[in-house]
């Protein structure tokens, strides 16, 4: 083989190149042949398709990324379609890894620009919409080739209602169930090379485990993330109404071909859609669309399968089984899963806030209008919006209750205000009008899910910042100009009796017709906004839901509850502010030298405001401040009404305006806690002084001393008063300032003055009453030593030896003992 390599690398004939110009560097060439006839007489394996996908193979373990990426736009620039066929699903399984996770491919979500920026742009150019892989794409779409993709490993709904053989309700899976052969395993779908590519791209974000080191890379910097929203960006445009080309070369643009198969006729698109009917997979009926549907195909397969592949993963019967507490999980989204999402719905919505204002509403449809315009209509109500609600329902209600928690929030959020994606802003006069139509159709989203992260919030710290924030976040949102009357108007034409409104049935509708094109008329607008509404009710919930008014009682009590932890959280967020600053700056480095006291007990428990300090004490206050200020606004709550229940829960603060002990009663065994108690407690709004009761000396060795050192000091200093405790015991038992010197020494300090809760605490502090002795323990610490070291490095300074050092410091000991010794025997006189 190094031969021939060798004699075609020495081969110069012109004519002969151009004969075989389609042969890429890369390939193995075995020999030159003049005659296309004698090469297929001497060689015939070159003839089977397999040989350029084992070579492909091949060099992708032995060649460099760069290299291999270049040798592939050369075959598909070179190659034909019934060659690149063989090849296009090994190439897109190496790229994007495999769907059982197995094979990570080339790991698109840890690809940083910054990291690698070689890779980065190699892979980036080589996937981009306009790029060499999409031009494979559409190759093999002009020659109609299909590809099996397996069905176990699509969503659970959609994996479960194919296997059950009933047609899922999303067109994009129409026409394209196949069942297996005699020995065949199991179901299959024939996939066109655009909705094969589509399928593993989309799929790579759930199939593919992120690596050990991939927790700490940003999402949005990955190649993977990008990726999406070129795709979405080129095939969802918001800017003119055709999609862009794919230009084959400088000199023309080559359009896409559109698939032999076309996609659902637009007519079946209703803003006010209903499912399809449960259809036996059998009888999949044929699509006969108008040529103009051929525009859009892209855009709309592009969109389905993100929203399938994405959102499709528990279906309404799932998500009530999942309400039960026995119930296990099936999928379980991932922070980054959930960040791709929210960059979906916002795209979406600068997608469908791109309509010219003629074109918003539904009566001015008119044939004029291109497919790209109505696409833009029907693309949330119709694709995302039941899907999405499943999706979040289960977020909020299993996600962990720590700050991750943030990315499900301002997804929810980016989906409840699709006007911040609007182009241009509105006029104030028409703002209100033009937002309260979504706010309606999409009432569920606003009001259940926000009874949701009341539940959520409830159950949650509030003095960390981050809970704090997300707090803040949702109420300034509810709390926009005019959006709490929208909701309240839509609720109130919810809760309307129904005079005569037609029969519904809950995902039991009409089938669509499959007859009509991308141009047929516009389904009717549904002008009664009543039905509008509970329509979109009765399709998210059942026509059996039982609705939570948002403003109603039931939910005005949890409000009037998070605004109580609220007024709580903020007391505990300022006695922790004022605990902190009654200590100068450098109090810590003090302590640690031994020169300030050292709280070891502790007051609150560790939290976001331990690690981040003032700042972060500065900022919750903030955030809760103003999260109490939106929720009174929005549910008019008074400040009498507050105030009552803050005094009912017992949040006002003691005397001193400092910590106050948990709800409790007293027992015969002392303090017992309330069901209100072991809630605070839970929620870190208080605590117990938890102080050390036992031996001082034998307490748990601190960080800030050396173990094996007061080891060794406490077995000197119990030698010593084991040996001396008789004349330890007389000296303190005298009356004149030598007894007063050594109690000062000899005693434990404060014995008498420790405040024990506990009865069973007070009987053994009483029954370990000990005796004078001596603690040599100080002598352990580093703050002790290295101020000794401090102190003879300045003595040095002033040509002062370590023995005449060390005589001044025991001098100036005496004195400030001395000085101790009158002061404690004088505050004692003024105790008596």
């Amino acid at each position: 083989m190094t031969t021939f390599r060798r004699r075609v690398a020495e081969w110069r004939s012109p004519s002969l190149r151009r004969a075989t110009s389609w042969v890429p560097q890369w390939f193995p060439k075995t020999a030159v042949f003049t005659s296309c006839q004698e090469a297929a007489m001497a060689f015939p394996h070159l003839q089977q398709p397999s040989f350029l996908l084992a070579s492909l193979k091949a060099d992708s373990i032995n060649k460099p990324f760069a290299q291999r990426c270049q040798d592939l736009v050369k075959v598909i620039e070179d190659f034909p379609a019934k060659e690149l066929h063989t090849i296009f699903p090994w190439l897109v399984e190496s790229i994007f890894g495999s769907l059982d996770g197995v094979l990570v491919g080339w790991n698109l979500r840890c690809l940083q620009g910054r990291v690698n920026p070689v890779e980065y742009s190699i892979a980036m150019e080589f996937l981009d919409p306009g790029g060499p892989m999409m031009k494979l794409v559409y190759k093999l779409q002009a020659e109609d080739y299909k590809f099996d993709f397996p069905v176990s490993y699509l969503p659970g709904p959609v994996k479960a209602s194919i296997q059950e053989r009933v047609l899922p309700d999303s067109p994009l899976y129409h026409n394209k169930v196949q069942f297996p052969t005699t020995g065949g395993l199991g179901l299959n779908l024939a996939l066109n090379p655009f909705e094969y590519y589509m399928f593993f791209f989309a799929l790579s974000l759930i199939t593919q485990k992120p690596l050990p080191g991939a927790l700490h890379i940003r999402t949005s910097d990955c190649a993977y993330f990008i990726l999406v929203d070129r795709y979405l960006s080129w095939f969802l445009p918001t800017e003119g109404s055709v999609l862009p080309q794919l230009s084959s070369s400088p000199g023309g643009p080559s359009p896409s071909p559109a698939p032999r198969t076309p996609a659902i006729p637009f007519a079946s698109y209703g803003l006010h859609h209903t499912s399809l009917l449960k259809r036996h997979v059998s009888h999949q009926t044929s699509v006969n669309a108008d040529p103009a549907s051929h525009e859009i195909w892209r855009s709309e397969t592009l969109l389905q399968v993100f929203v399938e592949m994405w959102l499709h993963h528990y279906s309404l019967e799932m998500y009530q089984k999942m309400q039960s507490p026995h119930a296990k999980e099936s999928f379980t989204p991932t922070e980054e899963h959930v960040l791709v999402v929210r960059l979906l719905l916002k795209h979406l919505h600068a997608f469908s806030n791109s309509l010219k204002p003629e074109q918003v509403s539904p009566s001015a449809h008119s044939h004029a209008t291109s497919p790209l315009e109505e696409f833009k209509r029907a693309a949330v109500p119709r694709f995302v919006q039941q899907k999405l609600y499943l999706f979040l329902q289960h977020c909020f209600g299993h996600w962990p209750l720590d700050a991750s928690f943030r990315a499900v929030l301002e997804m929810w959020l980016s989906y409840l205000q699709p006007w911040r994606y609007a182009p241009e802003k509105p006029a104030p006069s028409s703002d209100c009008q033009a937002r309260a139509p979504f706010v309606q159709e999409n009432l569920l989203m606003y009001t259940k899910l926000f009874v949701g992260f009341l539940s959520r919030a409830l159950r949650t710290d509030l003095v960390s910042p981050k809970n704090a924030l997300m707090v803040f976040r949702v109420a300034k949102v509810f709390a926009q100009p005019n959006l709490a009357e929208m909701i309240q108007k839509g609720e109130q034409l919810f809760l309307e009796p129904e005079l005569v409104i037609p029969h519904r049935q809950h995902r039991l509708f009409t089938a669509p017709t499959f007859t009509g094109s991308f141009l047929s008329s516009w389904p009717p607008a549904v002008t009664d906004t009543s039905f509008r509404v509970k329509s979109h009710v009765y399709s998210l919930e059942g026509q059996d839901c039982k609705y939570t008014p948002m403003f109603g009682p039931e939910v005005r009590t949890l409000v009037l509850r998070l605004a109580q932890l609220i007024t709580q959280a903020k007391q505990t967020a300022k006695s922790i502010s004022d605990q902190c600053g009654e200590s100068t700056p450098g109090h810590p480095f003090l302590s640690w030298l031994g020169f300030c006291s050292t709280d070891t007990n502790g007051s609150y428990p560790a939290n976001d405001l331990d690690e981040m300090g003032q700042d972060s004490v500065r900022k919750t206050d903030e955030y809760l401040e103003k999260a109490l200020e939106y929720l009174c606004q929005m549910f008019r709550l008074s400040e009498a009404q507050l105030a009552q229940l803050t005094l009912a829960l017992g949040t006002t603060q003691d005397e001193n305006g400092k910590k106050q002990l948990p709800d409790c009663i007293v027992g015969e065994d002392g303090l017992i806690l309330t069901p209100l108690g072991r809630y605070q407690i839970i929620n870190g709004l208080r605590r117990f002084d938890i102080e050390y009761q036992g031996d001082l000396e034998l307490q748990p060795i601190r960080s800030y001393e050396i173990a094996s050192l007061v080891r060794m000091l406490f077995r000197l200093s119990s030698a010593i008063n084991c040996r001396f405790a008789g004349q330890m015991a007389a000296l303190c038992s005298r009356a004149d300032f030598l007894g007063s010197f050594c109690r000062y020494h000899l005693t434990e300090p404060g014995v008498t003055g420790r405040h024990l809760l506990s009865p069973v605490a007070r009987e053994s502090a009483a029954s370990r009453a000990r005796g004078p002795r001596l603690s040599l323990r100080f002598l352990g610490s580093y703050r002790t030593l290295l101020s000794l070291l401090l102190a003879f490095f300045v003595a040095s300074l002033f040509c002062i030896g370590p023995l005449p050092c060390a005589l001044l410091l025991m001098l100036g000991y005496l004195l400030y003992a001395v000085a101790m010794t009158l002061l404690t025997e004088r505050s004692k006189l003024h105790q008596l």
